[in-house]
């Protein structure tokens, strides 16, 4: 089966190709839904309690108020990065051998890709990008923050031209919508011939 990897820093549209892919029915394993499912987990609840107990509410986990935490200690990102993301690996494994039985393509869509070293899973890496005045714009209008929070977020991210350099295709989406869908079926196109180099028909 051909593993792609799609990332893209917030902001970028990621989700957007990710969707466009998934009409031409295209496997798409999400990993940014799997880290939100993550907390639901008794081990996960655990390790939170133990590390962020003011993010517990009512004995579940408020996603929200762990971002405030988070976002604003980078000791305390990289600490919850750690603890995520070896349980979102584990997961992502076993959704990759559940579609390697029923698939010869499966997309991995995962922000935090390259952060997580979740390359080593796939076979191809694509990267969507934009300018950077624009993915500012749109994650302040996005999430309704400031633009002090939404540079946190942001700079939290690696930075989008190291992500591009370690890319096997990449997508520029700092137009319009109607852009990133002709370069989404670009990409597919690509995805045919990357198909036919791992065997697939």
């Amino acid at each position: 089966m051909l593993k792609i990897g799609l990332t893209g820093n917030i902001g970028c549209g990621k989700s957007s190709v990710s969707n466009e892919l998934k009409k031409h029915g295209i496997e798409i394993i999400d990993a940014d839904i799997i880290s939100r499912e993550i907390y639901e987990y008794e081990d996960m609840l655990e390790k939170i309690k133990k590390y962020f107990p003011s993010a517990i509410k009512n004995s579940k986990v408020d996603r929200k108020e762990l971002g405030k935490i988070v976002f604003s200690d980078r000791d305390k990102l990289e600490l919850l990065n750690k603890l995520t993301h070896t349980k979102i690996k584990e997961v992502v494994l076993e959704r990759l051998k559940e579609a390697d039985e029923k698939k010869q393509i499966a997309v991995l869509d995962a922000a935090l890709l390259c952060e997580a070293a979740f390359d080593d899973m796939v076979d191809k890496l694509v990267v969507v990008y934009c300018k950077d005045s624009e993915q500012l714009k749109r994650v302040v209008l996005r999430d309704a923050i400031s633009e002090e929070e939404a540079l946190k977020r942001i700079n939290s991210q690696m930075s989008q031209m190291e992500k591009v350099k370690r890319a096997d295709y990449v997508i520029d989406n700092s137009s319009t919508l109607d852009d990133l869908k002709k370069n989404t079926e670009k990409l597919l196109e690509e995805i045919k011939k990357w198909k036919y180099e791992y065997g697939g028909i």
